[in-house]
């Protein structure tokens, strides 16, 4: 496939339409929902430090890194990285295997965002602040009861993945640019709409203040490592890193588009929503909980349990529900489109498909391993791997293991092995100079590998 083919037949119309389609997949549940729940974890503030230091030159390099390759070569990620170096195939493999298996669990979740979503906006919101009777037993949460069930779960799930199938047999430009432009200008007003009433409620400044003001009176080495660790495998999930995604819409991306400016401004807008999430969520659960750092739970807990309680208790907190849980269902969206489209995109090069036909396996493919996630918390409850839960598997292996390998990997094609010419010379495509090349330089070849070491042996040395 070649480059005059890829940006013309298939690529983005528009520089806008690939920054908002690029925004919309690193703008998911991982800036809104996983964000705040790692603010308050490492201190507020000084984890906000620490992650904006990062994102303007550990996340700005490889996504930069990554974009590149995909435009440079044209090809899907089985094929680009054996066109930047031909022994690197498997890499292309590990690339393509990352959003098949995310996919399918992260299906699962925008079915729980789903289910939440037509509640609030319904007027039931309510009703998930609630235990729910379950048949003779003890009431449990409303959230592990929906879970825990066979139907209700699977149902959400398996229109979530339709939408998800429907947007992508439409193609780049009529399905997934037209849908980010859509989408991304409606999630950042609500989002910004959100923040501000959020700021109004009595109280919350205290909560702002413990999210914005570092707090160095407990600082410690291993909190620094910690916390910078948190910081770098937080950016994976912000930023679409080492999915296929970035590799996939760069090579839909047209040559005259700046690479630097255009990754600048994804960035800028990523960074923006998980901002403002943290300054939703945690000023919210602060007013809530009385200043209680540790209401401010991990996991789904967060936004299924906590929030829903928040809301009840806030003036207008239906609205406000239904508006945020609006804005997460899009979110939830824009980024699921994009790790679906990354497997299409492969299945098409590789076997020579039609984007329908790649779609319909796809879609297979994804309500096979899915449905283990849905029944994962009901009639599979008792199967596990690892002693995890099957969704919670397919997530550690994913972000813990297999995308800071190939990150790793990456780094060292690029910085060691084709050096970094080859990714500077895409840059300077069109362009008169590359203002940040010295930093590239640095962080390609020495920081970036060294932070996907972190990211490695932190779970074991936390365990440990």
């Amino acid at each position: 496939m070649s480059d005059k083919q890829t940006a013309g037949s298939k690529g983005f119309g528009s520089k806008l339409g690939f920054i908002l389609a690029a925004a919309g997949s690193a703008v998911g549940l991982g800036n809104i929902w996983r964000f705040p729940y790692l603010a308050a974890q490492y201190g507020g503030g000084f984890f906000l430090l620490i992650y904006i230091i990062l994102a303007v030159t550990f996340g700005f390099t490889l996504m930069l890194t990554e974009i590149a390759i995909g435009r440079r070569t044209g090809k899907s990620v089985l094929g680009a990285y054996q066109a930047v170096e031909k022994h690197c195939a498997p890499m292309g493999w590990l690339a393509a295997l990352i959003p098949a298996i995310i996919l399918p669990y992260y299906c699962d979740i925008g079915g729980w965002v789903l289910k939440y979503m037509t509640m609030f906006v319904s007027g039931q919101g309510a009703v998930t602040a609630h235990d729910a009777a379950v048949g003779d037993g003890e009431p449990v949460l409303f959230f592990l009861s929906f879970i825990g069930d066979f139907g209700g779960p699977t149902v959400f799930f398996l229109i979530f993945v339709l939408l998800n199938a429907v947007i992508i047999l439409l193609g780049v430009q009529k399905g997934i640019e037209k849908v980010s432009k859509l989408l991304m200008p409606v999630l950042a007003i609500l989002i910004v709409g959100i923040a501000i009433y959020t700021l109004t409620l009595e109280g919350a400044m205290d909560g702002v203040t413990y999210y914005l003001l570092p707090n160095f009176e407990d600082f410690t080495l291993e909190k620094l490592f910690k916390t910078v660790a948190g910081a770098c495998s937080q950016l994976f999930y912000s930023m679409s890193i080492a999915m296929g995604i970035l590799i996939t819409y760069g090579s839909y991306m047209k040559k005259e588009y700046s690479l630097e400016s255009s990754v600048r401004q994804i960035e800028i807008f990523d960074t923006a929503i998980a901002f403002l999430a943290g300054l939703i969520i945690i000023p919210s659960v602060f007013v809530f909980s009385g200043g209680d750092k540790s209401a401010l739970s991990k996991g789904p807990g967060l936004m299924f349990i906590t929030l829903p309680q928040v809301f009840e208790t806030m003036p207008a907190g239906q609205i406000i529900g239904a508006a945020f849980f609006i804005l997460v269902t899009l979110a939830a969206l824009t980024s699921s489109i994009s790790l679906m489209e990354t497997v299409v995109a492969a299945i098409m090069e590789k076997f020579r498909l039609s984007r329908t036909v790649s779609c319909f396996i796809t879609f297979g493919i994804t309500i096979v391993l899915g449905m283990l996630s849905v029944l994962g918390y009901s009639v599979l409850s008792d199967v596990t791997i690892l002693d995890m839960q099957f969704l919670d598997f397919f997530d550690f292996i994913t972000n813990s293991v297999m995308m800071p390998i190939l990150a790793f990997l990456t780094c060292i094609l690029i910085g060691w092995v084709v050096k970094t010419k080859y990714v500077e010379e895409e840059v300077l495509h069109g362009e008169k100079k590359f203002a940040a090349k010295w930093l590239y330089r640095i962080m390609i070849r020495f920081v970036c590998p060294v932070c996907m070491i972190m990211i490695l042996v932190t779970p074991f040395i936390t365990d440990i």
